[in-house]
């Protein structure tokens, strides 16, 4: 064989390859680019002259089901539009409504605050729930590290509204249906091996502002993390839980997705973990796992079968 038709093969194989690569990508590209009718900063509350918002992605062919997703980190909220589609696209395909909920960052607003904020957006979400095309029974609710650890705290502290609240919304339930989540930190108490542990019992290290001035004082703070640490309230009413969790995450260590765990099976409740191995706070594959979410709301937020 001469070389020119040696490098001629080698160039038609080239394309080949460039060729299907490129269709591949075109292929992602389209997926995680679903049809969508969007609505950015729609307005479930306030949190003294700030207003709190969630965005509504509504997927071409509606399931009837809906998805909060909590946009936290730290517990620092990005703002109204800025939640990315194609995070939430193997949802939306799958016929999810997706609610992307705001709130007002730490530490303008404690973590005490934002989890009441998150109670009511559920509670609104839940009251409106005809006029976004959605089951008021089939709520489901994701989120990654702060947003973890809030979708917690509405899957066990979620409950029934105060029937004679003046306001209609708080006299909707909070209570979710099911849970699908990345790393959540679930014992504010016992912060074990996390980077973030203090050595004393306090807050974590870099976010004690996070919970206000009491949470300096040491008798106060053994009340505030209680209540802001979903571990102490679980109960056989837990709804079932997906976690996705590193076993090499040092900010919080896959130790806290076990504690919960083991916590929930005392109480007779559903917890799942999936470990990452070598995963750390994040790795590159985290959009991939939205499928398994998907798969799990699928499961957990079905219709009701009629009879």
């Amino acid at each position: 064989m001469n070389l020119r038709l040696l490098l001629r093969r080698v160039l038609l194989a080239l394309g080949g390859v460039l060729a299907l690569a490129g269709v591949v990508a075109a292929g992602v590209w389209v997926y995680l680019h679903p049809s969508i009718e969007r609505t950015d900063g729609l307005v479930y509350g306030h949190r003294g002259d700030q207003a709190l918002t969630f965005d509504r992605l509504r997927p071409a062919r509606p399931n009837g089901a809906a998805v909060v997703v909590v946009v936290s980190g730290g517990w620092r909220s990005k703002r109204p539009g800025e939640f990315a589609t194609w995070m939430a696209a193997p949802l939306l395909r799958r016929g999810y409504t997706v609610f992307a909920v705001c709130h007002v960052s730490q530490p303008r607003a404690t973590v005490m605050e934002i989890a009441a904020d998150l109670h009511r957006a559920v509670r609104f979400l839940r009251h409106h729930a005809a006029e976004h095309g959605v089951d008021p029974a089939r709520f489901g609710v994701t989120g990654g590290s702060a947003g973890g650890h809030l979708s917690l705290l509405l899957a066990t502290r979620g409950g029934p509204g105060d029937p004679a609240a003046p306001d209609p919304v708080d006299r909707e339930s909070s209570r979710v249906q099911a849970v699908a989540i990345f790393f959540p930190i679930t014992d504010l108490l016992n912060l074990g091996r996390s980077t973030e542990n203090p050595g004393d019992g306090g807050p974590p290290r870099s976010y004690v502002r996070a919970f206000g001035p009491e949470g300096r004082d040491p008798a106060r703070w053994r009340e505030i993390g209680r209540d802001t640490s979903p571990i102490y309230h679980v109960t056989a009413s837990l709804p079932p839980v997906l976690i996705h969790h590193g076993d090499a995450d040092t900010l919080t260590p896959l130790e806290q997705s076990e504690w919960f765990q083991a916590a929930a099976a005392r109480a007779g409740a559903t917890v799942r973990i999936s470990v990452h191995r070598g995963g750390k706070h994040g790795w590159t594959t985290m959009p991939w796992d939205i499928f398994q979410f998907g798969a799990w709301f699928d499961r957990h937020l079905a219709p009701p079968r009629p009879g």
